[in-house]
Protein backbone atom coordinates (compact mmCIF):
# COMPACT_ATOMS: atom_id res chain seq x y z
CA UNK A 1 0.00 0.00 0.00
CA UNK A 2 2.84 2.88 0.96
CA UNK A 3 4.20 2.29 -2.98
CA UNK A 4 0.65 2.55 -4.08
CA UNK A 5 0.40 5.99 -2.49
CA UNK A 6 3.59 7.02 -3.42
CA UNK A 7 2.67 6.46 -6.92
CA UNK A 8 -0.53 8.58 -6.82
CA UNK A 9 0.90 11.03 -4.96
CA UNK A 10 4.55 11.46 -7.76
CA UNK A 11 2.04 10.86 -10.37
CA UNK A 12 -0.84 13.19 -9.60
CA UNK A 13 -0.06 15.80 -12.29
CA UNK A 14 0.36 13.07 -14.84
CA UNK A 15 -2.77 11.50 -13.30
CA UNK A 16 -4.42 14.61 -14.00
CA UNK A 17 -3.39 14.63 -17.00
CA UNK A 18 -4.47 11.48 -18.62
CA UNK A 19 -8.11 11.82 -16.57
CA UNK A 20 -8.99 15.15 -19.36
CA UNK A 21 -7.28 12.51 -22.13
CA UNK A 22 -9.75 10.13 -21.36
CA UNK A 23 -12.70 12.91 -21.37
CA UNK A 24 -11.35 14.47 -24.36
CA UNK A 25 -10.95 10.97 -26.11
CA UNK A 26 -14.65 9.94 -24.82
CA UNK A 27 -16.12 13.36 -26.32
CA UNK A 28 -14.30 12.38 -29.37
CA UNK A 29 -14.60 8.75 -29.58
CA UNK A 30 -15.09 8.64 -33.41
CA UNK A 31 -11.49 9.86 -33.70
CA UNK A 32 -10.13 7.42 -31.70
CA UNK A 33 -9.86 3.35 -32.65
CA UNK A 34 -9.18 0.61 -30.05
CA UNK A 35 -5.58 -0.13 -30.61
CA UNK A 36 -5.47 4.39 -29.66
CA UNK A 37 -7.23 3.82 -26.63
CA UNK A 38 -4.80 0.79 -25.73
CA UNK A 39 -1.66 3.04 -26.49
CA UNK A 40 -3.13 6.02 -23.96
CA UNK A 41 -3.35 3.09 -21.45
CA UNK A 42 0.09 1.37 -21.88
CA UNK A 43 1.68 4.58 -21.22
CA UNK A 44 0.04 5.67 -18.50
CA UNK A 45 0.99 2.21 -17.15
CA UNK A 46 4.85 2.96 -17.70
CA UNK A 47 4.60 6.06 -15.87
CA UNK A 48 3.35 4.29 -12.98
CA UNK A 49 5.98 1.25 -13.21
CA UNK A 50 8.62 3.77 -13.62
CA UNK A 51 7.47 5.90 -10.43
CA UNK A 52 6.74 2.74 -8.54
CA UNK A 53 10.05 0.95 -9.31
CA UNK A 54 8.10 -1.55 -10.77
CA UNK A 55 9.47 -3.84 -13.96
CA UNK A 56 7.30 -6.96 -15.68
CA UNK A 57 9.21 -9.88 -17.20
CA UNK A 58 7.48 -11.46 -19.74
CA UNK A 59 7.10 -15.11 -20.93
CA UNK A 60 5.09 -16.94 -23.65
CA UNK A 61 3.97 -14.55 -26.00
CA UNK A 62 4.51 -16.90 -28.88
CA UNK A 63 1.52 -18.73 -27.53
CA UNK A 64 -0.48 -16.06 -27.81
CA UNK A 65 -3.08 -16.12 -30.86
CA UNK A 66 -2.18 -14.45 -33.78
CA UNK A 67 -5.99 -13.67 -34.87
CA UNK A 68 -9.43 -13.49 -33.54
CA UNK A 69 -10.73 -13.02 -30.17
CA UNK A 70 -9.73 -14.85 -26.86
CA UNK A 71 -9.81 -15.04 -23.59
CA UNK A 72 -7.03 -14.74 -20.53
CA UNK A 73 -7.30 -16.24 -17.30
CA UNK A 74 -5.36 -15.27 -15.17
CA UNK A 75 -4.48 -15.95 -11.60
CA UNK A 76 -5.68 -13.00 -8.85
CA UNK A 77 -2.66 -11.09 -6.59
CA UNK A 78 -3.71 -7.87 -6.48
CA UNK A 79 -4.16 -4.09 -7.61
CA UNK A 80 -1.61 -4.37 -10.00
CA UNK A 81 -1.99 -7.83 -11.86
CA UNK A 82 -4.15 -6.69 -14.53
CA UNK A 83 -1.54 -3.58 -15.85
CA UNK A 84 0.92 -6.46 -15.25
CA UNK A 85 -0.47 -8.59 -18.13
CA UNK A 86 -1.30 -4.88 -20.04
CA UNK A 87 1.67 -3.41 -19.78
CA UNK A 88 3.43 -6.38 -21.80
CA UNK A 89 0.23 -7.83 -24.20
CA UNK A 90 1.12 -5.63 -27.23
CA UNK A 91 -2.39 -5.92 -29.35
CA UNK A 92 -5.24 -4.36 -27.41
CA UNK A 93 -7.26 -6.00 -25.17
CA UNK A 94 -9.37 -5.19 -22.41
CA UNK A 95 -10.98 -6.54 -19.11
CA UNK A 96 -13.65 -7.12 -16.64
CA UNK A 97 -13.52 -5.40 -13.31
CA UNK A 98 -16.38 -5.70 -10.54
CA UNK A 99 -18.77 -2.53 -10.92
CA UNK A 100 -18.01 -1.57 -7.25
CA UNK A 101 -14.16 -1.18 -7.35
CA UNK A 102 -14.60 -0.09 -11.31
CA UNK A 103 -16.78 3.37 -10.07
CA UNK A 104 -13.77 4.37 -8.12
CA UNK A 105 -11.33 7.29 -9.10
CA UNK A 106 -8.77 6.50 -11.66
CA UNK A 107 -10.08 3.12 -11.75
CA UNK A 108 -13.18 4.52 -13.99
CA UNK A 109 -11.44 6.20 -16.02
CA UNK A 110 -9.23 3.07 -16.79
CA UNK A 111 -12.12 1.21 -17.57
CA UNK A 112 -13.98 3.71 -19.66
CA UNK A 113 -10.67 4.39 -21.62
CA UNK A 114 -10.40 0.49 -22.94
CA UNK A 115 -14.10 -0.29 -23.42
CA UNK A 116 -14.02 -2.56 -20.75
CA UNK A 117 -16.69 -4.19 -18.83
CA UNK A 118 -18.03 -3.56 -15.30
CA UNK A 119 -19.56 -6.66 -13.16
CA UNK A 120 -22.65 -5.98 -11.01
CA UNK A 121 -22.28 -8.62 -8.34
CA UNK A 122 -25.58 -7.87 -6.71
CA UNK A 123 -27.50 -8.34 -9.92
CA UNK A 124 -27.73 -11.49 -11.43
CA UNK A 125 -29.92 -10.02 -14.10
CA UNK A 126 -27.28 -7.11 -14.99
CA UNK A 127 -24.70 -10.16 -14.92
CA UNK A 128 -26.28 -12.22 -17.24
CA UNK A 129 -26.49 -8.98 -19.54
CA UNK A 130 -22.64 -8.17 -18.93
CA UNK A 131 -21.57 -11.62 -19.66
CA UNK A 132 -23.45 -11.93 -22.89
CA UNK A 133 -22.11 -8.63 -24.12
CA UNK A 134 -18.46 -10.36 -23.44
CA UNK A 135 -19.25 -12.73 -25.32
CA UNK A 136 -19.94 -11.03 -28.37
CA UNK A 137 -17.40 -9.06 -27.84
CA UNK A 138 -15.00 -11.80 -27.76
CA UNK A 139 -16.91 -13.36 -30.81
CA UNK A 140 -16.21 -9.62 -32.75
CA UNK A 141 -12.29 -10.16 -32.14
CA UNK A 142 -11.84 -8.55 -28.68
CA UNK A 143 -9.41 -9.74 -26.27
CA UNK A 144 -10.38 -10.16 -22.43
CA UNK A 145 -9.07 -10.22 -19.12
CA UNK A 146 -10.95 -12.14 -16.58
CA UNK A 147 -10.46 -13.28 -13.09
CA UNK A 148 -11.62 -16.55 -12.63
CA UNK A 149 -10.84 -16.37 -8.75
CA UNK A 150 -13.38 -13.20 -8.53
CA UNK A 151 -10.86 -12.05 -5.60
CA UNK A 152 -7.31 -11.46 -4.60
CA UNK A 153 -7.33 -11.11 -0.30
CA UNK A 154 -3.85 -11.96 0.20
CA UNK A 155 -3.53 -14.48 -2.56
CA UNK A 156 0.14 -14.21 -3.22
CA UNK A 157 1.14 -16.94 -5.11
CA UNK A 158 -1.10 -19.61 -4.01
CA UNK A 159 -4.17 -19.98 -6.38
CA UNK A 160 -7.57 -20.24 -4.88
CA UNK A 161 -10.30 -21.83 -6.60
CA UNK A 162 -11.70 -21.02 -10.43
CA UNK A 163 -14.97 -19.97 -10.17
CA UNK A 164 -16.42 -22.38 -13.26
CA UNK A 165 -19.33 -19.50 -14.17
CA UNK A 166 -16.60 -17.23 -15.04
CA UNK A 167 -15.91 -19.82 -18.24
CA UNK A 168 -19.22 -19.88 -19.81
CA UNK A 169 -18.35 -16.29 -22.09
CA UNK A 170 -15.10 -18.69 -23.72
CA UNK A 171 -17.91 -21.89 -24.55
CA UNK A 172 -20.03 -19.16 -25.56
CA UNK A 173 -17.81 -17.82 -27.93
CA UNK A 174 -15.88 -20.92 -28.89
CA UNK A 175 -13.10 -18.63 -28.45
CA UNK A 176 -9.57 -19.85 -27.13
CA UNK A 177 -8.75 -19.79 -23.20
CA UNK A 178 -5.07 -18.63 -22.32
CA UNK A 179 -3.93 -19.40 -18.73
CA UNK A 180 -2.15 -16.77 -17.77
CA UNK A 181 0.05 -17.19 -14.46
CA UNK A 182 0.65 -14.54 -12.75
CA UNK A 183 3.67 -14.85 -10.23
CA UNK A 184 4.97 -12.16 -7.83
CA UNK A 185 2.13 -9.76 -9.03
CA UNK A 186 1.01 -8.43 -5.15
CA UNK A 187 4.06 -7.40 -4.35
CA UNK A 188 4.13 -3.71 -5.97
CA UNK A 189 1.01 -3.01 -4.07
CA UNK A 190 0.61 -5.36 -0.96
CA UNK A 191 4.47 -4.78 0.38
CA UNK A 192 5.31 -2.52 2.86
CA UNK A 193 8.49 -1.22 0.71
CA UNK A 194 9.43 1.06 -1.67
CA UNK A 195 12.22 -0.87 -2.91
CA UNK A 196 12.49 -2.10 -6.65
CA UNK A 197 10.02 -5.01 -7.75
CA UNK A 198 9.52 -7.64 -10.24
CA UNK A 199 7.00 -9.49 -11.16
CA UNK A 200 6.50 -12.06 -13.92
CA UNK A 201 3.61 -12.76 -16.52
CA UNK A 202 3.46 -16.35 -18.19
CA UNK A 203 1.18 -16.82 -21.01
CA UNK A 204 0.46 -20.60 -21.25
CA UNK A 205 -0.63 -22.49 -24.58
CA UNK A 206 -4.46 -22.04 -25.22
CA UNK A 207 -6.48 -24.50 -24.55
CA UNK A 208 -9.46 -24.03 -27.73
CA UNK A 209 -12.89 -24.89 -28.07
CA UNK A 210 -12.24 -28.42 -29.34
CA UNK A 211 -10.15 -29.29 -26.76
CA UNK A 212 -12.84 -28.02 -23.72
CA UNK A 213 -15.88 -28.79 -25.64
CA UNK A 214 -17.35 -31.13 -24.18
CA UNK A 215 -15.93 -30.71 -20.89
CA UNK A 216 -18.13 -29.31 -18.44
CA UNK A 217 -17.52 -25.70 -16.47
CA UNK A 218 -16.20 -26.99 -13.65
CA UNK A 219 -13.93 -29.37 -15.45
CA UNK A 220 -12.28 -26.25 -17.65
CA UNK A 221 -12.09 -24.04 -14.76
CA UNK A 222 -9.57 -27.07 -13.26
CA UNK A 223 -8.19 -27.70 -16.56
CA UNK A 224 -7.23 -23.87 -16.83
CA UNK A 225 -6.28 -23.80 -12.64
CA UNK A 226 -4.00 -27.17 -13.25
CA UNK A 227 -1.86 -25.45 -15.79
CA UNK A 228 -1.46 -21.71 -14.07
CA UNK A 229 -1.00 -23.93 -10.71
CA UNK A 230 2.36 -25.92 -12.32
CA UNK A 231 3.99 -22.83 -14.17
CA UNK A 232 4.12 -21.05 -10.46
CA UNK A 233 5.26 -24.34 -8.98
CA UNK A 234 8.22 -24.87 -11.88
CA UNK A 235 9.21 -21.30 -11.59
CA UNK A 236 8.91 -20.92 -7.79
CA UNK A 237 10.78 -24.26 -7.31
CA UNK A 238 13.49 -23.53 -10.08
Amino acid sequence: MPRFCFVIIVSLPIIIFYMLKVGYIEHHAKDYTEADRYHVAKKAISVMQRNGFIHTDVYGTEHLPKTGGYIMYPNHQGKYDALGIISVHDTPCTVVMDKKRASLPIADQFITLLQGSRLDKTDMKSQLKTMAGITSQVKSGRRYIIFPEGGYHHNRNDVKEFLPGSFKCAIKSQSPIVPVALIDSYKPFELNSLKPVTTQVHFLEPIYYEEYKEMTTKEIAELTKSKIVAQIQKVCEA
